[in-house]
């Protein structure tokens, strides 16, 4: 093995002339740019993911826990008691809890008005999803009382009511009758999803508790944050089982039902999964166009080098020996494509990443931007499956060495 690689590098090094440079050359290409589109598609896939499952969990967190009432007299809110703050805290997966809780609103200036949803921005979880996506303004400490009139609202908002920040807006809360608060616009945020935004404006959840009359302690529902999101299903089966088990044991005192963001954000998680068959596509498309190069590249080699081969044959190598030097010859080409394609490809995605150069229709994509999320792991997968498929494909055309008989290329010599 040892000889045939030393055979190998001789020949590569030899091989500059003008009539091997070309098919060398292109082969290199077509395997730097096979590997450089998997590459670039893998990242992107995967940042396309992450980006959307943020913003989907954003606004539903992980898990959500709803109250079940057993008798039409009993309150359709969830109150975090003391006990219950013991049950989830005994879950070693549950990360962060709050109350969440919205009340209908109308916004109205001199000339319009919108209907929206003031919802307390409460939570580790939402509150830093909505500061990552302010685009005007900055977020408010809500649970300060100062803040209690002050208001978070989407750019949809403020572009059709023609609001900014600092103004002021009349806004008419409607339950049991009709308030009116003056709210001041601290902060405009932009998520690029129009659904949410287009009827969520963020407020103190003081504010909403007061104006739907309930309690400091209570909302419409409990929103859970888990330390694994890829176990989702089973943490919600999990949390619903311990909290009826809870139930049973007298350690609480309501019936709870659970629901996770998977349910909620169904149709977003169905798109990335149409995402993923489009990556196994491309990667498939790209390993055979750098596999069928380098193939052509071999063959255009094996023929260039018959008086090479007849030579070895005639002196006493083995046909398998001489095989091998055409595949690791093949394979020294293709790890320099490799070498090319990826130092190529992860500096493009290394820039995008920290500077988003290439921009998106946020109205298509719910982003503005290429997302790139780059996996170390993922990465090295990817090129020991390249290389181990180009060295099993390089077998086959090896094999027309064997029919290449010494006295017919050394006839004429």
């Amino acid at each position: 093995m040892n000889y045939a690689l030393f055979i190998a590098n001789r020949l590569s090094l030899s091989s500059g002339g003008k009539k091997k440079a070309p098919a060398v050359a292109v082969a290199v290409a077509a395997v730097a740019l096979s590997v450089a589109v998997m590459i670039a598609s893998v990242c992107i896939v995967m940042g396309f993911k992450q980006e959307i499952r943020d913003k989907v969990v954003g606004f539903n967190g992980h898990i959500t826990i709803y109250p079940s009432p057993t008798n039409p007299d009993e309150e359709n809110v969830i109150t975090l008691t003391p006990s219950l703050k013991n049950e989830l805290s005994a879950l070693p997966f549950v990360t962060d809890y709050s109350l969440q809780a919205a009340i209908p609103a109308i916004m109205k200036t001199p000339s319009d008005f919108k209907g929206v949803y003031l919802k307390g921005l409460s939570g580790k979880t939402t509150s830093d999803f909505i500061r990552k996506n302010i685009v005007e303004g900055d977020t408010v400490d809500f649970s300060d009382p100062e803040n209690k009139d002050k208001v978070i609202i989407s750019q949809i908002a403020a572009r059709q009511l023609g609001l900014k920040v600092g103004d002021k807006i009349d806004t008419y809360f409607i339950s049991d009758d009709i308030r009116v608060r003056r709210l001041l616009i601290e902060g405009i945020f932009n998520s690029h999803f129009d659904q949410y935004d287009d009827i969520l404006i963020y407020g103190s959840m003081g504010l909403v508790q007061q104006l739907g009359q309930i309690g400091d302690d209570q909302g419409t529902y409990l929103q859970v944050a888990t330390n694994d999101f890829d176990h989702i299903y089973e943490n919600t089966i999990e949390l619903q089982h311990h909290l009826n088990e809870a139930l049973a044991n007298g350690r609480l005192f309501r019936l709870y039902h659970t629901d996770n963001v998977m349910n909620q954000g169904l149709g977003f998680f169905s798109w990335l999964r149409l995402l993923d068959t489009n990556v196994v596509v491309v990667l498939v498309l790209m390993m055979i166009v750098g596999c069928v190069t380098l193939v052509s590249g071999m063959l255009i080699i094996i023929i260039e080098k018959k008086r090479f081969i007849g030579m070895m044959k005639a002196l006493g190598a083995p046909t398998s020996k001489v095989r091998q030097v055409f595949v690791y010859l093949a394979l020294r080409i293709a790890l320099w494509g490799m070498l090319i394609g990826n130092a190529v490809m992860l500096s493009l995605m290394v820039a995008q990443r920290e500077t988003h150069f290439i921009p998106l229709d946020a109205d298509s994509y719910y982003i503005d931007f290429v997302p790139v999320h780059i996996s170390w792991g993922a990465i090295l997968l990817l090129n020991i499956g390249v290389l181990v498929v180009t060295y099993l494909v390089l077998i086959l055309p090896s094999r027309f060495v064997a029919g290449i008989s010494p006295a017919e290329t050394m006839r004429y010599e």
